[in-house]
């Protein structure tokens, strides 16, 4: 090798310098060319695909001999970062399994299940046929063709919510597709491992080969199960954002590397986490601190796909590569759009859905790579193959613009159908803020009017305490915007702070505010002034403590003293319409607090 050649240590300063301009070619991405594509409205991840194209070895990567000053901004070997961009599927795949609640899979069971295994066997079946037409081998082509069969879900779902289609019921359907299929890559890296040691047979030989990855998950769940919660309990009881944030990692990475121990996908392993992960109160911790990561080295493998764009191969072989794209397009239009018939689709909404549902997945390249690393499929053709899933994956935001406009004319008169429910995730009318001794009396008198909530607290002892007690409790800050998102901020009718700490109240106001005008938010306050800036900083209405407390120690007096019950409610009532009538003022654009009226109504009716 060249690199025997070199004086010490000289071998490694290229391989550093390799990685050093890859990881700059991939800021770039992020920090320069992102940004002018979606000033242009083009999806992130195809930005990030353009600009690995553009900047690796079959791109300007090829004029690095000629203007060696490119190297310094190109990426010349893919495998300098191969790693590190696989963590961005392996985190995908993590928060993949932080979503799939049991509630999330039974609202749409039926679409998931049904509309979604179908797609993917029967695309499978078509492709594999395909691929034995044309000389492949049984396990290659089965590979190849599960491979294939799979969508992006990083692609399709930001395209469909940049055209404001995922809450119609083709959205919602082809989000259902998209979960089936996620579910399904799972069992599809097994199926692969199971071919390359079978060969094509599925007999004993092959089953005794899936013994150390039945071990491996069993120990992955037993041991999750088990060991998950505490170290997170410990790690969210330490209050340091960086404790739980390692903790996150190191659950991640070990599972991960499990499923490697037992012969599986890193992903695997982490995607197990993610399931056990799903059901605790941390999940929304844990989902808010992983996205940034997810998303960097999301990009990263992006970037790496978009490199791996070979153009002297498409120009080579355009017929193969060419008539691969469009035979793979044209084949998966073909099963979905009577699949999506069946399911009660309009033609329309099934040709849209069909659309955005037809190019390759980024889970292709993973499960390609392993059949190919695995000799199932020779190295030409799985690079073929990858190339063509690449040009396909570049046609999402054009199929769905297609698609868009195809199915615009029925789009205003979608309504929402018993297969494609609106709501897909948890939805709650009232989430509040701590679950103290006044958030458990608001969450008790909640329950009793069959009023559905959601308890977030930043104690993780009192979040585990609250699930104990049957309530849906999550542990998290609820004074961060995007914690306040994934707890399903834009839903709730009304928000209810009631934690003591005055100064987190100010935060937890100021951020709902900063993500909702609309919602109803009630706050518990420490006295008449915090009411004063607690009504400044836009709540509906604010609950003084310390004269709440002072009316129902006079209503206990009066009503001992033998005043006659009407006559203290009256007075009560009245005096705290004195209070509130003070604070009006404070409340912003001159608007009367709810619970005011509330009250006054109350008066007039112990009056009458």
């Amino acid at each position: 090798m060249v690199t025997n050649l070199l004086p010490e240590g000289s071998a490694q300063q290229v391989a550093h310098a390799g990685t050093s301009s890859s990881g700059i070619a991939f800021l770039i991405a992020a920090a320069v060319f992102v940004p002018f594509f979606l000033r242009f409205r083009v999806s992130p991840v195809l930005g990030f695909l353009l600009v690995g194209a553009l900047l690796g070895p079959f791109g300007l990567g090829r004029l690095e001999d000629l203007v060696p000053f490119l190297s310094v901004f190109t990426i010349s070997q893919t495998q300098d970062v191969h790693q590190l961009a696989e963590l961005g599927v392996v985190f995908l795949l993590f928060s993949i399994g932080l979503e799939l609640t049991w509630e999330r899979l039974k609202a749409l069971r039926r679409m998931v299940f049904g509309l979604g295994v179908l797609q993917i066997v029967l695309s499978a079946a078509v492709l594999t046929g395909l691929f034995l037409l044309i000389g492949r081998s049984l396990g290659g082509a089965v590979a190849v063709g599960m491979g294939l069969a799979l969508s992006s879900t990083a692609m399709v779902m930001p395209v469909l919510a940049e055209r404001k289609r995922l809450n119609s019921p083709t959205g919602r359907s082809v989000f259902a597709v998209l979960l089936a299929q996620d579910l399904a890559v799972a069992p599809i890296l097994i199926t692969v491992v199971v071919l390359a040691s079978g060969g094509s047979s599925f007999g004993i030989s092959g089953l005794l080969t899936l013994i150390p990855a039945v071990v491996a998950m069993a120990l992955l769940v037993i041991g999750g199960r088990l060991l998950m919660r505490p170290l997170f309990r410990s790690a969210a009881m330490a209050k340091s954002a960086e404790l739980f944030m390692a903790a996150c990692f190191l659950v991640v990475l070990v599972s991960g590397q499990l499923a490697v121990w037992a012969g599986l996908s890193m992903g695997l392993g982490a995607f197990i986490a993610g399931v056990l992960l799903a059901e605790t109160e941390y999940r929304r911790e844990i989902e808010m601190m992983v996205e940034p990561f997810k998303g960097l080295l999301l990009g990263l493998f992006f970037v790496t796909v978009g490199a791996r764009l070979d153009f002297a191969a498409v120009m080579s072989e355009p017929v193969l590569v060419l008539g691969l794209t469009l035979g793979l397009i044209l084949l998966k239009v073909a099963v979905v759009v009577p699949l999506a018939r069946g399911f009660g689709l309009s033609w329309r909404g099934a040709v849209e859905a069909a659309l955005v549902l037809a190019p390759a997945g980024e889970f292709a390249f993973v499960i390609i790579d392993e059949a190919v690393g695995r000799q199932l499929v020779p190295v030409g053709f799985g690079h073929a193959v990858i190339v063509s899933a690449i040009v396909s994956m570049f046609l999402v935001p054009l199929l769905a613009g297609i698609g868009a406009r195809f199915n615009r004319k029925t789009a205003a008169a979608e309504v929402a159908t018993s297969v494609a429910p609106a709501h897909v995730s948890e939805q709650v009318d009232v989430l509040v803020v701590g679950y103290g001794r006044v958030g458990e009396l608001v969450a008790d008198m909640l329950r009793r009017h069959d009023i559905s909530f959601a308890v977030i607290d930043a104690n993780a002892r009192v979040a585990s305490r609250a699930r104990k007690d049957g309530v849906e409790a999550w542990y998290g800050d609820a004074s961060h915007p995007d914690m306040l998102h994934r707890m399903g901020i834009d839903n709730v009718r009304a928000v209810v702070v009631t934690v003591s700490n005055a100064a987190f109240t100010d935060s937890v106001v100021t951020a709902v505010r900063q993500v909702r005008q609309d919602v109803g938010l009630i706050a518990r306050a420490r006295d008449a002034n915090h009411a004063e800036k607690l009504y400044g900083l836009g709540v509906t209405d604010a609950v003084p403590e310390t004269i709440e407390a002072s009316l129902q120690l006079a209503e206990n007096t009066l009503v001992d003293l033998g005043v006659p019950m009407g006559l203290v409610l009256a007075s009560v009532h009245e005096k705290r319409d004195e209070f509130r009538q003070d604070l009006l003022k404070y409340a912003p654009d001159g608007r009367v607090p709810r619970i005011l009226r509330t009250t006054k109504r109350s008066i007039r009716a112990v009056e009458g």
